[in-house]
């Protein structure tokens, strides 16, 4: 689960991390209430999931608080990258010496965690990270031994911090870790870290990253969510317990196992090039059951969605056997049908492995029309791309 910055900044500030408080907001009026309060010049940041917001418009200063009112108007409801923003955060504007950046994150790659830290911030670290290499730190994280003061030196030295804001940037490196593990984060992010004239270091920004697979130890965490920012589709999805995300394309995917299903979405993208570009809908991950109501819970969320014009199942019987599968789709189009939402676009299946040969069987009998089987996965990838231009 991504936080806002406001809700990465509330962490930060119960875990010792010297930061800025500030008023959330939801209307210009409100915005301009919280420049009065606050006195003085004040920074408007749109509250949006995402970076760029600079860049975009989201971010913008006023000497007033008539000026807040009138850049908040501007603000609220400015689409970034997709999102829109519906909140803005109002901070007292901050008197900037220097830039820095620091992270923590997990390191998939190398099964590990990394700690990050460069004396440049304020840019997009990427860019950094290409462009010049050497200006950003990269010191691995032992799992067991994590952040101490020893480690905490050794990150802020190998990012070549001044002795000036060396010790701070340390104490700011240990709280920090302190956010990542004891929030069961996969990313803890403060970019700019800053300086100011009189020589304090505060995080002006913040981004976090919840591990929500932690989520059981922390119940307090239910609150950080926002429902407004999660697709209607995936929000009904976990109400019925499926992994499922919402795409952009128009091939509705079903599979079991996470490593199947991403393998079908990149080989129905790759089929669909043939077709003018067709893409998957969705990641749907059905797990090892496909019963009746399970497989019936699958296809009603993926044919809610308007963008769908073909169905891919692609299951690999292992416990689940494949006459399981078959079954479980042959009631569930007539479960579809008997609660008034008959399947009416057409679905191509995959099975193999375990009972694969009795699953195909199974479907062949069952007749339904709108079923058709095909042996392979390629095969199947590129059929239902095809369907899906066809009902374009």
């Amino acid at each position: 689960m991504d936080l806002y910055e406001y809700q990465a900044k509330e962490l930060f500030a119960l875990h010792g991390v010297p930061t800025q408080a500030g008023d959330v907001v939801h209307t210009p009026q409100a915005a301009k209430e919280a420049a009065e309060r606050i006195g003085g010049l004040v920074v408007v940041k749109a509250q949006v999931k995402t970076g760029g917001r600079g860049k975009a418009g989201g971010v913008k200063l006023a000497r007033t608080p008539a000026e807040a009112y009138d850049v908040a108007k501007d603000i609220l409801g400015l689409d970034i990258k997709g999102h829109v923003v519906h909140k803005v955060l109002v901070n007292p504007a901050a008197d900037i010496a220097e830039e820095y950046y620091v992270s923590y994150l997990l390191d998939r790659a190398n099964r590990t965690f990394l700690a990050m830290a460069s004396k440049e911030g304020g840019m997009e670290i990427e860019q950094l990270a290409v462009e010049r290499p050497d200006a950003l730190a990269k010191v691995p994280v032992d799992a067991l031994r994590g952040v101490d003061r020893a480690k905490a030196e050794e990150i802020a030295d190998a990012a070549g911090f001044d002795a000036s804001v060396r010790d701070q940037v340390v104490n700011v490196l240990e709280k920090l870790w302190d956010v990542f593990v004891k929030e069961d984060a996969t990313l803890v992010e403060v970019n700019p870290l800053v300086k100011t004239p009189t020589g304090e270091v505060v995080a002006l920004d913040g981004k976090v990253s919840l591990d929500e697979n932690a989520g059981f130890r922390h119940p307090e965490h239910e609150a950080l969510e926002d429902p407004t920012q999660t697709d209607p589709l995936e929000l009904r999805a976990q109400e019925k317990d499926l992994n499922y995300v919402k795409l952009d394309g128009s091939v509705g995917i079903i599979g079991n196992g996470a490593g199947l299903v991403m393998s079908t979405l990149d080989v129905v993208a790759y089929a669909g090039e043939e077709f003018g570009g067709v893409l998957p809908a969705n990641f749907l991950d059905i797990g090892g059951g496909a019963s009746a109501q399970v497989m019936a819970d699958g296809l009603e969320i993926i044919l809610s969605d308007p963008a769908v014009r073909s169905v891919l199942v692609n299951v690999f019987g292992g416990i689940t056997a494949c006459d399981a599968v078959a079954n479980g789709i042959v009631q569930a189009l007539a479960l579809l049908e008997e609660k008034g939402e008959a399947v009416s676009l057409p679905l191509v299946v995959r099975l193999d492995g375990n009972n694969a040969d009795l699953g195909r069987q199974i479907l062949r009998d069952a007749a339904n029309p709108l079923v058709e089987l095909v042996e392979t996965m390629d095969g199947a990838a590129r059929r239902v791309a095809e369907l899906a231009a066809q009902g374009a």
